[in-house]
């Protein structure tokens, strides 16, 4: 399934991935130079590295627009090929301060302004810190590159930065990097702060790996499920509703219930139990739970509620405790394993809203598994081959696995945090997996393991998450009844397949393109009459297939049979059964399928078992 176009990142070895981001880091600081050389009065904000790329905000007297590009990327390639120097200079707070005011960066001056006494301050200069001279270049300078107008003497370019780059411009090839994109972004993410202009760019150490980066983007774009959303008639963001909220319509909540269906079987068939559980509760629970503390800025404003507070959740994980501590459990009841399709809400800026990907109410297929802490490594084999099982069926057979360990700051006894590290090390090595080890990336409550998953096009997506944990139990004071009759705590354990029904649907969309397998496509097949007089005929065998379970429909607009396989085809209709007066006196149809093209005429019996063996296998017909 896994298409041979993968990030290029995911080529490289650990060594050029750090060099990638070299590369990206000095791009930046490039464009930003070029941009303020090409249009005075322009100050600089920050310009990070990001996945496959990075950007640099601007405060400009020029609106920027893609008609910009050419012209700035002309003017990076002179700079990359004039081989300046990357001179790193320590600086002290009040030195750096009067220079920044005199050359009225004020962005660079509220920088400097939050980095903490006493820590190191350094700039990154392109070019000579001398400022009477330029460096000798490795290689010749063209004689243009020397115009006052691009690289005057006196005008090296420089931004405070904790570093590092690569050492001169010349290690960049001029020709594996490009502008991709403008954005607004408020200073400092803050809407009461100026509004400033965003410029995206990539940058790869060869060609070649841009090319197929750019590659992959154009087929990324073709997927987005945004746009595939909208065209198939899945979902909807109404801005009306207040934007972050999605709609399902028909189709996408007919896949819904399907996604929902299978996976409350499946976690029956793995012998959890299901609970349901309330949208919002009294504010104390969450400040019980640590969450109150931790992600306020993420959770909704409390209503009163007969004067006491309420607190809509932005996570299940209380609510099933307290299910749990409603009666007191002994030893012999656990491991218990409860799950939960939770719809939760949290707050999310509307700039970081995206789609599916990021809203601002969403449903976690959440589970937790109380156990003992000698049954943590069978459990979490368990989760492991749950969560194989349930993405295969998907169609997601590649995954990227990281394990994260204990950090600095955490709660808990050593000798249960090893406990629990060794369980998880134990339960993958068991299924043979391979995986990374991020030290000390836990979270402060306990280790976890995060899989990403892979999609059609090379994409890696994080979606499930398995998370011990030992604060919950303690906070609440949780008990079981031990086998000395003693009270303990048991061990907790979050864990979440999907992630999110909203995001794994989305990740579905852009993996299959829109072309859901035929046991997941809304509907699996459409009947097309050619004439009115077969219309009696449609109608019988729309009823009948329905009957035996089929996701049928009959196309009623009454257009030409082209028109029809065309609309079926821009809908990403499975499969299509044409029917005229041949097909009506045989009781026949004859199929066509999105991807093995003419079947030929079948009748209905045959029709029936073909499309039931591509849905039981989870296949195409």
């Amino acid at each position: 399934m896994v298409s041979s176009l993968t990030p290029p990142t995911r080529q490289l070895e650990p060594q050029d991935i750090q060099k990638l981001a070299l590369i990206r880091h000095t791009c930046a600081h490039i464009m930003a130079m070029a941009v303020q050389k090409l249009y005075p009065g322009t100050k600089v904000a920050i310009g990070p590295v990001t996945e496959t790329g990075f950007f640099y905000d601007f405060d400009s007297p020029v609106t920027f627009t893609r008609d910009n590009f050419p012209k700035i990327i002309k003017e990076m390639r002179r700079i990359i090929k004039a081989n300046l120097p990357i001179v790193r200079e320590v600086v002290s707070k009040d030195d750096i301060r009067a220079e920044i005011a005199d050359l009225g960066e004020p962005y660079k001056l509220e920088i400097l302004d939050s980095i903490p006494d006493g820590e190191i301050i350094t700039r990154y200069f392109i070019g000579s810190p001398d400022t009477g001279k330029l460096p000798k270049p490795d290689v010749p300078i063209e004689p243009s590159l020397l115009s006052p107008t691009i690289i005057p003497p006196q005008a090296t370019w420089w931004d405070l930065c904790a570093g590092p780059h690569v050492n001169s411009t010349g290690e960049i090839d001029p020709n594996s990097f490009a502008l991709e994109s403008l954005a607004g972004a408020y200073w400092r993410g803050d809407e009461t702060k100026p509004m400033l202009q965003r410029i995206y760019g990539t940058a790869w150490e060869t060609p070649e790996q841009l090319a197929a980066y750019l590659t992959q983007k154009e087929e990324a774009l073709k997927r987005d499920h945004r746009k595939l959303g909208q065209e198939l008639k899945l979902f909807s963001i109404q801005e009306d509703a207040g934007g972050g909220l999605v709609f399902w319509h028909p189709r996408g909540a007919k896949i819904r219930y399907i996604i929902e269906d299978y996976w409350r079987k499946a976690h029956l068939d793995a012998d959890y139990e299901l609970l349901y559980t309330p949208h919002i509760a009294n504010l104390d629970l969450w400040k019980t739970s640590g969450h109150f503390d931790f992600y306020q800025e993420s959770m909704f404003d409390s209503m009163d509620v007969d004067e006491r507070a309420y607190q809509i959740k932005p996570m299940n994980c209380p609510f099933h405790v307290l299910t749990y501590k409603h009666e007191l459990h002994s030893y012999r009841e656990l491991p218990l394993r409860w799950a939960e399709l939770g719809t939760v809400y949290r707050y999310e800026r509307s700039g970081a809203l995206h789609g599916l990907m990021r809203v601002r109410g969403f449903t976690q297929d959440d589970a937790h598994v109380f156990c003992l802490p000698e049954q943590i490594a069978a459990e979490i084999l368990r989760v492991l081959n749950l969560t194989e099982q349930i993405l295969s069926d998907f169609g997601f057979n590649d995954y990227e696995i990281n394990l994260s360990t204990r950090p600095e700051k955490s709660v808990g006894a050593d000798e249960v945090w090893e406990l629990a590290t060794s369980a998880l090390i134990e339960a993958l090595d068991t299924k043979g997996w391979n995986y990374s080890i991020d030290e000390g990336g836990g979270a402060f409550y306990g280790p976890k393991i995060d899989l990403k998953i892979k999609d059609a096009i090379g994409r890696l997506w994080q979606c499930s998450t398995i998370q011990v944990d030992f604060n919950l139990p303690e906070r609440f004071e949780m008990e079981y009844v031990a086998a000395d009759n003693t009270r303990k705590r048991p061990i907790m354990i979050h864990r979440a397949i999907f992630g999110s029904l909203e995001r794994f649907f989305g990740i579905l969309i852009e993996n299959y393109a829109g072309n859901f397998p035929l046991w997941l496509a809304p509907i699996q097949l459409r009947l097309l009459p050619v004439t009115e007089e077969v219309r009696d005929y449609c109608d019988r065998v729309t009823n009948t297939l329905k009957q035996a379970g089929f996701r049928v429909e009959l196309d009623r607009s009454h257009e030409r049979l082209g028109k029809m396989i065309r609309t079926a085809e821009l809908e990403k209709i499975p499969v299509v059964g044409v029917i005229g007066m041949k097909e009506m006196e045989t009781q026949t149809l004859s199929i066509r399928t999105r991807k093995g093209g003419d079947l030929g005429v079948l009748n209905l019996e045959n029709l029936q078992q073909k499309m039931q063996e591509a849905i039981q296998t989870k296949s195409s017909l």
